[in-house]
């Protein structure tokens, strides 16, 4: 009886850690729904008042709105290659949407909602834009005194949640939402729960030893 124990313990554990969190879900989408909302409705209020090449003082010389078009990634970088990035944002949006379902962590939702919202952002740019389909110009105005380039909103919120990736990559916060100090107890004393077993039965604790490298 004390080697099957565990053994109806480990499929409850597994169905516990493969439950989708719905708060994580949705604080994914309405971070992503927000960003790609406010890009949009930015690009729209720009080129709906300015020309391209205008240039309007908005605090000074400090910060200005700069319309111009961008055929390369964020930042104007690597100008003339907007198919490239056409299909690279396409796969990054499809790898968010099919991973954050094994997102736990309020945290990392919002950096991937922040990272999906303004990739999409660019990408309905590339997509639906002069000059044609997949190779169309993103809008961009933000331009801030010293900054050797012009962004846009959805540029912004994407080099943020690189900043919030790197914060909570050195917070040791995981996908789960807990630290890496956390989950370190939690292991040893799985294995020491696994020692007592393997006196019982060999065969199931050896099973059981490597349950939790697979959470």
């Amino acid at each position: 009886m004390a080697a099957t124990e565990p053994q109806a313990k480990d499929p409850a554990s597994k169905v516990s850690g493969s439950a989708v969190s719905v708060r994580a879900l949705i604080a994914l989408a309405l971070v992503a729904v927000v960003v790609y909302s406010l890009d949009q409705f930015t690009k729209f209020l720009i080129v709906s008042n300015l020309t391209e090449g205008e240039q309007v003082k908005a605090i000074g010389e400090l910060l200005q709105f700069h319309f111009v078009k961008n055929s390369g990634a964020a930042f104007s970088i690597a100008s003339g290659s907007t198919w490239i990035f056409s299909i690279a944002a396409s796969a990054v949006t499809i790898f968010i949407i099919g991973f954050a379902r094994r997102i736990r962590s309020v945290g990392w939702a919002v950096l991937f909602g922040m990272l999906l919202g303004g990739t999409t952002g660019n990408l309905t740019d590339r997509l639906f834009r002069e000059p044609g389909f997949g190779v169309g110009h993103v809008v961009d105005f933000i331009q801030v005194q010293g900054f050797p380039a012009i962004f846009n909103i959805a540029d912004s919120f994407i080099v943020a949640s690189m900043g919030l990736f790197i914060l909570l990559t050195l917070r040791g916060i995981g996908l789960d939402g807990r630290k890496a100090s956390e989950r370190h107890p939690g292991v040893a004393s799985d294995t020491g729960t696994d020692s007592h077993i393997a006196g019982a039965n060999t065969a199931d604790a050896n099973t059981d030893i490597h349950t939790p490298d697979t959470k």
